[in-house]
C-alpha cells in the first residue's frame, strides 16, 4: 500500500508525472514494435519451428524479448547485444590498462566508454542477425537470396539499435533505467498469456489447484526473498582521521562502505543458463542424431538423469558465477587504497593489507549468501516442473529481474521526491 501511495504522490508532481508519462508512452512504442513481424518470414514454417516448449539459449532470448523472438519481430533480439558488450567492456577493463584508465577518468571517461558499447551493440546485433538468417530460421525464410536476408539483417540490427536509443531516452527524459525497463517491459508482457494458458489448463483437468497453488507460494516465496535479498548489505564502518589545513580542519566523520549481499545482481544465473543451455540449443540444429540423443538424455533440464545433473551443474555455475561477478564488481584492494589515502581506516583494523584481507573476507561470507539464493530460485522452477503438471513460464529468473528493476525504479522516482521531505515506502 505504501508503495501505491507513494506513486499517487508522485503522480500529483507535474515534472514527476510528465516523466512517468514519458516512461510509459516509451514502453508502449517498445510492446507495439514487439508485434511488427520482419518481412519475408513464412508465419506457418515459423510457428512450427517453436511449437515445441523450447528451451536453450532460444528461450532466454525469448523471455527478454517479451516473446518477440519466438515471433521473429523487429525486436527479436531485444536488447541482449547491448547487455552482451556492456559486460565485455566490464571485462576489459580489468584486462585492459587503457580502458581501466578511462573507466576512471569521470564524466568523459564514461560517455566514452558509453559510444565504444553502442559501438560493439551494433556489431553484435549485425552478427547475431546473420547467425539467425541463415541458421535457425532459415527454414522459415520466403526467399533465401541475398537481397532477401540483407533486408532481415538490417531489420533486426536496426531494431535492436532503435531499442538501445529508447533505453538512452528514458534515462534522459524519464523514470528510471531505460535498458532495464525495457528488459522488465518485455517479462511482464508474458504474464497475462502466461494466466490465460494456466486457466485453459486449469479448466482442461491439465493443471490441478494444487498445482496453482504451490506455484503461487513458491512465487511469494521468491519475491519476498528477492526483496530481502536485494536490499540487504553488510555496512562496514570507517572513520576518518582529524587533519588539519591551513585554518580549517577535516575528517572526523564516521561513515560507513555498504556492501549488498547480491552485489553480482541477476548476471550470473543468465551466465549459468546460458552456458547449461547451449548443448540443448545445438540439438535444433541437429536432431534425430546420436549426439542430439546423448545431449537429450544427459544435459537437457528433464528427464533422468537429465534433470538431476543439470540441476547439478546449475547450482554449481551459479555459485561460481556470483562469486567470478561480485570480484569484478567490487575491488578491495581499491577500496582500501582509497580509504587510505583519504585519510580513512576501518575501526579496529590497520590500513593497508590488514584492510584488505578483512574486506576480502567479509566479501566472501556474505557473497555465499547471496550465491546460495540465486541458485536456489533458479533450480526451484525447474523443481516444481518436474514433480508438478505445472509449466513454469515465469519462473525464478524473471522474477529476479521484474523484482530488482521495479525496486531501482521506486529509489529513482523516490529520489526525485525528496527535496519535497516526502517518506516512502523503502524505509
Amino acid at each position: 500500500m505504501n508503495m501505491i501511495r507513494t506513486i499517487i504522490h508522485a503522480w500529483t508532481i507535474p515534472d514527476i508525472r510528465k516523466k512517468m508519462v514519458f516512461t510509459l508512452l516509451m514502453l508502449l512504442v517498445f510492446r507495439l514494435g514487439s508485434n511488427i513481424p520482419v518481412p519475408g518470414i513464412n508465419r506457418t514454417v515459423l510457428n512450427q519451428l517453436f511449437d515445441s516448449s523450447q528451451a536453450g539459449v532460444f528461450g532466454l532470448m525469448n523471455m527478454f524479448s517479451g516473446g518477440a523472438f519466438g515471433n521473429f519481430t523487429i525486436f527479436a533480439l531485444s536488447i541482449t547485444p547491448y547487455i552482451t558488450a556492456s559486460i565485455i567492456f566490464q571485462l576489459l577493463a580489468i584486462a585492459i590498462p587503457s580502458i581501466e584508465a578511462l573507466s576512471k577518468e569521470g564524466t568523459e571517461g564514461k560517455k566514452k566508454i558509453a559510444q565504444y558499447t553502442r559501438y560493439l551493440t551494433v556489431v553484435l546485433a549485425f552478427v547475431q542477425a546473420i547467425g539467425l538468417s541463415v541458421g535457425l530460421f532459415r527454414g522459415a525464410l520466403i526467399s533465401t537470396d541475398f537481397f532477401s536476408i540483407t533486408v532481415i539483417v538490417l531489420t533486426l540490427s536496426a531494431g535492436t539499435a532503435f531499442l538501445m536509443w529508447l533505453g538512452e531516452q528514458i534515462n534522459e527524459n524519464g523514470i528510471g533505467n531505460g535498458i532495464s525497463l525495457i528488459i522488465f517491459g518485455g517479462i511482464i508482457s508474458r504474464l497475462p498469456s502466461g494466466i490465460a494458458q494456466t486457466w485453459v489448463k486449469f479448466q482442461a483437468g491439465e493443471v490441478s489447484v494444487i498445482s496453482i497453488l504451490l506455484f503461487m507460494v513458491f512465487a511469494l516465496i521468491v519475491v519476498v526473498g528477492i526483496v530481502m535479498v536485494q536490499q540487504g548489505s553488510r555496512k562496514i564502518p570507517v572513520q576518518y582521521a582529524k587533519r588539519v589545513v591551513g585554518r580549517k580542519m577535516y575528517g572526523g566523520q564516521s561513515t560507513h562502505i555498504p556492501m549488498k549481499v547480491n552485489q553480482a545482481g541477476v548476471i550470473p544465473v543468465i551466465f549459468a543458463i546460458s552456458l547449461l543451455q547451449f548443448p540443448v540449443t545445438i540439438t535444433y540444429f541437429f536432431p534425430n542424431s546420436g549426439v542430439s540423443d546423448f545431449i537429450s538424455k544427459y544435459f537437457a533440464p528433464y528427464g533422468d538423469p537429465g534433470f538431476w545433473i543439470y540441476g547439478f551443474f546449475n547450482i554449481i555455475l551459479v555459485m561460481f558465477f556470483t562469486y567470478f561477478y561480485t570480484a569484478v564488481t567490487f575491488n578491495p584492494m581499491e577500496v582500501a587504497n582509497n580509504m587510505k589515502s583519504n585519510g580513512g581506516f576501518i575501526p579496529g583494523i590497520r590500513p593497508g593489507r590488514p584492510t584488505i584481507d578483512y574486506l576480502t573476507k567479509v566479501m566472501t561470507r556474505i557473497t555465499f549468501v547471496g550465491a546460495v539464493f540465486l541458485a536456489f530460485i533458479s533450480t526451484l522452477p525447474h523443481l516444481l516442473q518436474q514433480f508438478t503438471s505445472l509449466q513454469i513460464g515465469f519462473g525464478g529468473t524473471s522474477l529476479l529481474i521484474a523484482v530488482g528493476v521495479a525496486l531501482d525504479t521506486m529509489k529513482q522516482l523516490e529520489a526525485q521526491m525528496m527535496m519535497r521531505n516526502y517518506q516512502g515506502f523503502l524505509k
